[in-house]
C-alpha cells in the first residue's frame, strides 16, 4: 500500500510543477533574426509588456485555445496560471489599455498565422508540424 501511496504522491506533485518548455514549441516567422528567447521576454511579450522584436518588427503573439496546452505554457512561462493571467488581462482591457494576444482554436490555426506574420510569435504542442517556421529555444 505505501508504494502505491508514493507513487500518487509523486504523480500528483508532478502534475503541480511548472512545465518544461517541451511540452511545447515556440515559433516565429523564419525570418525573424531571434533564435532563443528566455521565458521572462517570452512573459513580457505575450503580456503585451514588450511590443517590439529588437529589430524593431511589431510583435504579434497568437495563442492556442487549448486549455491544457495554455495551462502548461501559463505555468512554464508566466510561472502563474491561466486563472491570473486572464485576471491580468481583465484588468488590462478594463483600464482600456490593451487586448489579450490573437487566440486561434488549435495548433494548425497558430502555425498559419506565423506563417503569414513577420512578427508572429506563438506557441504550439511539441508534436505540430512546423515545417518551414522557426523554432525558438526558450532558456529559464
Amino acid at each position: 500500500m505505501r508504494p502505491l501511496l508514493a507513487a500518487v504522491a509523486c504523480l500528483a506533485l508532478a502534475a503541480a510543477l511548472p512545465a518544461a518548455a517541451d511540452d511545447f514549441k515556440v515559433i516565429v516567422h523564419p525570418e525573424n533574426p531571434a533564435t532563443e528567447v528566455t521565458a521572462a521576454q517570452l512573459s513580457r511579450l505575450f503580456l503585451k509588456k514588450t511590443l517590439r522584436w529588437e529589430d524593431g518588427t511589431a510583435a504579434q503573439p497568437v495563442e492556442p485555445a487549448t486549455p491544457r496546452l495554455r495551462e502548461r505554457f501559463a505555468l512554464s512561462v508566466h510561472e502563474r496560471s491561466v486563472n491570473a493571467v486572464r485576471a491580468y488581462w481583465n484588468q488590462v482591457i478594463f483600464s482600456g489599455r490593451d487586448v489579450p494576444p490573437i487566440e486561434k482554436p488549435g495548433d494548425a490555426e497558430v502555425v498559419a498565422f506565423v506563417r503569414a506574420s513577420r512578427g508572429a510569435v506563438g506557441y504550439v504542442s511539441a508534436g505540430a508540424d512546423v515545417t518551414g517556421l522557426k523554432v525558438l529555444a526558450v532558456r529559464r
